[in-house]
């Protein structure tokens, strides 16, 4: 991590926001600590942000040019809906298409805490493919019927496409972004973790059976549809023992991200 990041005072950011944001900002640096771990970075870009408790509707997202496993609760920026930088601790400012998409999500869906963004290898060579997502897998069958997909336009830098990203994403938490990437929210930056891992390691397992060669066994639709129904009955609860168990393995290796 950059010696000025490592320099930054978590006390005066914490000094200056609530409990409750203090938490939220927490929560999010594990999130995008996590992701590097998972490989789910590309460099400085893409995104993961969460809603600031309070009736401001304002949100969080990385300083850009911050590498993700350089990220705390100290670094994060705090926007408005329509990009306003409230708080900026680093002074690095952030990148606007994220602004583009993350807002659009906040704005339209009250109901969601985080949304997570990823340019992923294995994500990205999924959202190239006609099909889209398949059964291949138990973590697939999880998403039969469960989510969306947006087709691309171009850098996410125009604020009129967010009306169609987010009448594509509807009453989703999953979307894929056709030759783009992948996005997952959730009511908790802990359940939009938890999306998102299941979301990649089911593009993962897609890519590598594909290139395998074989004849691929697809199973029959009512077996995709009853597992996603048996999944969807077991809702993610935000305290439940992954995201603990992540939290421990980040304070083993490197608690900073609670700076």
């Amino acid at each position: 991590m950059s010696s000025n990041v490592h320099q930054l005072g978590a006390s005066s950011v914490k000094d200056r926001v609530t409990a409750d944001e203090w938490e939220a900002r927490v929560d999010l640096a594990a999130c995008y600590r996590l992701a590097a771990h998972y490989r789910m970075t590309d460099l400085i870009y893409t995104h993961i942000s969460a809603r600031v408790p309070g009736p401001e509707h304002h949100f969080l997202i990385n300083a850009f040019g911050l590498l993700w496993d350089e990220i705390s609760a100290s670094t994060l920026v705090k926007v408005t809906l329509d990009g306003e930088v409230v708080d900026d601790p680093t002074g690095n400012g952030i990148n606007r298409a994220g602004y583009v998409i993350h807002s659009a999500v906040h704005r339209a869906r009250p109901d969601l805490t985080c949304v997570m963004h990823t340019h992923t290898a294995a994500g990205i060579a999924v959202s190239a493919q006609d099909g889209g997502l398949l059964p291949l897998s138990q973590h697939a069958m999880r998403f039969t019927g469960n989510m969306a997909y947006h087709d691309y336009e171009g850098l996410a830098l125009e604020l009129d496409e967010q009306a169609r990203l987010v009448s594509d994403l509807g009453t989703h938490k999953v979307m894929i972004l056709r030759n783009h990437g992948l996005l997952a929210c959730g009511e908790s930056v802990a359940e939009a973790f938890d999306l998102m891992y299941y979301l990649e390691r089911s593009c993962q397992s897609q890519i590598n059976a594909m290139v395998g060669g074989a004849k691929l066994r697809m199973p029959p639709a009512a077996v995709a549809e009853k597992t996603a129904a048996q999944f969807k009955k077991l809702p993610y609860k935000a305290k439940k023992t992954e995201w603990k168990a992540h939290l421990r393995m980040l304070d083993k290796t490197d608690s900073s991200y609670k700076n």
